[in-house]
């Protein structure tokens, strides 16, 4: 462990496993499960587990900079809140790997430019396909719109439910967090951040 340390430093991509090495990695886990992986039930779980984290952490293969790509001036002198709400989102979480299952609402004041609204929630896509802490994603999608879009605020609040608390641990279902981070005028203005919880709740 030590080499592997010494070999790829904080911040370092390391090279991508194999596919065979990934399926490789499946077949210990169910051995280490307590089950058999060359039993009949098993034989292709190694591959189908692979292709399926592919996919639920394809997110990792995209830029959220991309994503938000061009953006959009005719509008009609248009400066009040845009806000897309109960965004459905996926995610896993950093800590235990288990699912994240939650919404986001993303508003934004715009200063002469907007966005795609599907822009917002292939933001949301993209950050939940990602090995997570909610408050990370939370604020993850905030500073990428306030980044790339440079409106004159942002506000993101997202509600999710941990599988880590609800199937191991304090076991505990149906409980529900709540995550906010607000840019500039959300921010620093507090009958902004009313009026955005308000639209929220309607």
């Amino acid at each position: 462990m030590d080499s592997v340390v010494k070999n790829f430093p904080a911040g370092q991509k390391q090279p991508r496993p194999t596919q065979q090495e990934a399926e490789d990695a499946v077949r210990v886990l169910l051995r280490w499960a307590g089950d058999d992986p060359s039993r009949e039930g098993l034989l292709d779980t190694p591959k189908r587990v692979a292709k399926s984290y592919r996919e639920l952490f394809g997110g990792y293969d995209q830029s959220p900079e991309e994503i938000l790509g061009r953006t959009f001036e005719e509008v009609g002198g248009y400066d009040d809140m845009v806000l897309v709400k109960d965004i459905p989102f996926y995610s896993h979480c950093e800590h235990h790997m288990v699912p994240i299952i939650g919404k986001a609402h993303v508003a934004y004041l715009p200063k002469g430019r907007v966005l795609g609204l599907s822009k917002i929630a292939r933001l949301v896509e993209v950050f939940g396909r990602r090995l997570q802490t909610q408050e990370n994603m939370t604020a993850q999608v905030a500073h990428t719109i306030q980044s790339g879009l440079a409106p004159r605020g942002v506000a993101v609040m997202v509600e999710a439910e941990h599988m880590c608390m609800a199937m191991r641990g304090i076991q505990k279902q149906g409980s529900t967090t709540l995550t906010t981070t607000f840019t500039g005028d959300f921010k620093d203005n507090a009958q902004e951040q009313a009026r955005f919880l308000s639209m929220i709740r309607r």
